[in-house]
């Protein structure tokens, strides 16, 4: 076996250190890491859901949250609120609905439009102002400013309501909703806006599908 000298030998060892340190760096066996996923923030009770994003129509229940729609003669016959342009495929569904044991009074007016082929918010609005207009006998310029959001329900969207403080009954409500495919408001007589939204969003589940 060869005798190193001091400079060799001193060489060696420093080769065989470096060898050992690399062989116990466990970064230099790793493979880069993956990037972390970005995560979304949540979104907001009157944002577009998943469950909005399709197409939907509306249908003339017989009941909607729990509310019956009226029959016979003494219900809606005409259409009270002018819904816009309506082109092929477009559905409008024009109901009144009695609450729980109401036999007389004021019924809550329904009126809404699916397959809109703008934006349905503008749909929204234009149903809204002329609601307003009825509710306050063409009293009112019809402009909703005050309207606050609430929980759309199941189909997404965005739901809004305000109360009608200047017409003759003070604590009338009008709520309306619109998705990707469809636009409603509603006439509530006699309640508070937070309870209109409620109702609103359960006569939704039946209305829309």
């Amino acid at each position: 076996m060869p005798i190193l000298g001091p400079r060799t030998l001193l060489a060696a060892t420093a080769l065989a250190t470096m060898l050992t340190l690399t062989a116990c760096d466990p970064a230099a066996e790793a493979p880069p890491a993956a990037s972390a996923p970005v995560s979304t923030p949540a979104r907001s009770a009157s944002s577009t859901s998943p469950a909005g994003s399709g197409k939907h129509t509306l249908t003339e229940a017989a009941t909607a949250g729990g509310l019956t729609r009226a029959t016979g003669g003494s219900a809606v016959s005409d259409v009270p609120v002018d819904p816009g342009e309506m082109r092929d495929g477009m559905n409008l569904v024009v109901a009144d609905y009695n609450r729980a044991g109401q036999t007389s009074g004021r019924r809550i007016l329904f009126v809404g439009v699916d397959s809109v082929p703008e934006d349905p918010n503008k749909r929204r609005e234009h149903l809204w102002r002329g609601l307003i207009d009825y509710a306050l006998q063409n009293g009112s310029t019809g402009t909703p400013t005050t309207a606050k959001p609430y929980q759309p329900g199941p189909f997404g969207g965005s739901l809004e309501c305000l109360s009608l403080p200047e017409s003759a009954n003070a604590t009338d409500v009008i709520c309306g909703w619109s998705d990707t495919t469809t636009a409603a408001v509603a006439l509530f007589p006699r309640t508070t806006p937070a309870d209109a939204a409620r109702l609103f969003a359960a006569m939704r589940a039946d209305l829309e599908h």
